[in-house]
């Protein structure tokens, strides 16, 4: 008697960044046959050229200030001189080790990943690869004697994952010797004399920031009334108050026409004739998702007018059987929701149990110093009518634990809903933001009241303690 086992689902993922990565292994944990395309390396430029090299390098910025604001703390620096008198040396950084050490660091987190991948039966493929229709993609390997040898991948479900690279002007074209986007600051050997950062948003801020406490003269130029428009005003106003007591100069309602070297550095000029000098520039002015040319639209998948793939709440595209995640896809270009979405794609492409991703659930983190953290709806939100709450805002300085550690900007804020008081949002600035967040993202992803958030202990002294301080405050009367 013949019996047919049933053969074991396929799925084909091209881009090896976060998101590609975990529908990989979500793919091997619920027992498919898993192929992942990827023609950098695994992490994509999420590990490789941007999230783990640029937040490594602003550790160390941290480090730096963390020297120079000892004293406020009573902690001093001498050396002793030949003669036996004392010295306060100077703070320097390494940038040619400094920039050696995280571009380590990016590799050897790609290879960890490579090997969890492998650890987990999944087939890796290196090579450039394009979809064939809706459930197949062809790779160019390069590995014939013409470099056009091909492999072809066929899969019951694809997942795209191929994130996104620097946009570029065309007044300002990146050489990697004075001008740059941010995956080409790595080759620095030195801290730039002068640096001028086009762009005030999320990338340029955090390079900013970083370039300010590693020792660089830095003029942020930003189009805008402010730095980082479209985050929280209350926090973004305490990030440029701090870069302006830092020494940065910001040039406010200003746009960069055109950037040109000169025979020792750069020069930028503005739409009013302004120009700015300095040694070297960083164009941080938006991304372009990596989708031409690689067979989406023949193969039905619908894009923005961006380039982006349109899709759903558990990444789906308006084909079926193709999925996206990450900085391609038109959702919140994050690393941790490109991880989301994988999992999710693949779980939902399976039959498996499956949360659709609610954007107002998502934390996000900008890693200026201060770090901002939000979750859930905006107090701009709530003011426009958009959502109905309650707003409260307590400053960090009375805080007892950030008065010990000489902590003098920043704040915690919650919103919660009108009459019921569920949390429905928050904003934190403060040293490590990103990690004080997430009692609020729970309270946020669970629909828990202020009343019940405030009856969690919080350890005393703590930084936390500003969150059930915070909640307190907010108490709804029964």
């Amino acid at each position: 008697m013949a019996y047919e086992f049933e053969r074991k689902q396929r799925i084909a993922i091209l881009g090896g960044g976060p998101g590609g990565y975990e529908a990989a292994l979500a793919g091997a944990q619920l027992g498919a046959d898993v192929t992942l395309v990827e023609r950098e390396g695994v992490g994509g430029s999420a590990v490789l050229t941007d999230v783990v090299p640029s937040k490594s390098l602003i550790a160390t910025a941290e480090a730096t200030n963390g020297i120079g604001e000892a004293a406020d703390l009573g902690v001093q620096f001498f050396t002793r001189s030949d003669s036996g008198r004392a010295v306060r040396p100077e703070v320097t950084v390494n940038l040619a080790a400094v920039n050696a050490r995280l571009m380590r660091l990016a590799r050897q987190q790609s290879e960890d990943m490579k090997s969890q991948l492998i650890k987990a039966g999944v087939r890796i493929i290196h090579g450039e690869g394009r979809l064939d229709g809706p459930q197949r993609i062809v790779v160019s390997t390069g590995k014939g004697k013409a470099g056009t040898d091909f492999d072809e991948v066929d899969a019951d479900t694809l997942v795209i994952s191929v994130g996104a690279r620097p946009r570029i002007l065309p007044t300002a074209k990146p050489d990697g010797e004075r001008i740059f986007t941010w995956t080409q600051l790595y080759t620095l050997e030195e801290v730039p004399e002068h640096l001028i950062v086009v762009g005030s948003g999320v990338t340029g801020a955090e390079f900013a920031s970083a370039y300010v406490a590693l020792g660089s003269q830095v003029t942020l130029i930003s189009s805008r009334d402010q730095v980082l428009p479209g985050e929280d005003q209350d926090a973004a106003r305490v990030i440029e108050d701090v870069f302006k007591r830092n020494g940065m100069t910001v040039l406010s309602k200003s746009r960069a026409d055109s950037v040109k070297r000169t025979a020792h550095g750069v020069v930028a000029t503005l739409s009013d004739g302004r120009t700015v000098e300095g040694t070297h520039c960083l164009l941080a002015v938006g991304s372009i998702p990596n989708t031409e040319g690689i067979g989406l639209a023949e193969a039905g998948v619908q894009l923005t007018e961006s380039g982006h793939i349109r899709v759903n709440r558990v990444a789906r595209t308006s084909v079926p059987s193709i999925y996206a995640a990450g900085d391609c896809s038109d959702f919140l270009p994050l690393a941790s929701v490109a991880s989301q979405q994988g999992r999710t794609a693949v779980f939902h492409a399976m039959g498996d149990a499956v949360n659709p991703t609610e954007l107002r659930n998502i934390t996000s983190n900008i890693f200026t110093q201060p770090e901002i953290a939000t979750v859930g709806w905006s107090q701009k939100q709530i003011e426009d009518g958009i959502a109905q709450g309650d707003i409260y805002k307590l400053p960090l300085a009375s805080n007892p634990r950030a008065k010990m550690m000489g902590i003098k900007d920043g704040f915690v804020k919650l919103f919660a809903r009108t009459g019921s008081g569920t949390v429905i949002g928050g904003v934190i600035v403060a040293p490590h933001a990103s990690e004080l967040i997430l009692p609020i993202a729970l309270a946020v992803e669970h629909r828990l009241t202020v009343d019940q958030l405030a009856r969690a202990f919080s350890v005393y002294p703590s930084l936390t303690s500003s969150i059930t301080d915070a909640a307190r405050a907010m108490h709804i009367v029964n």
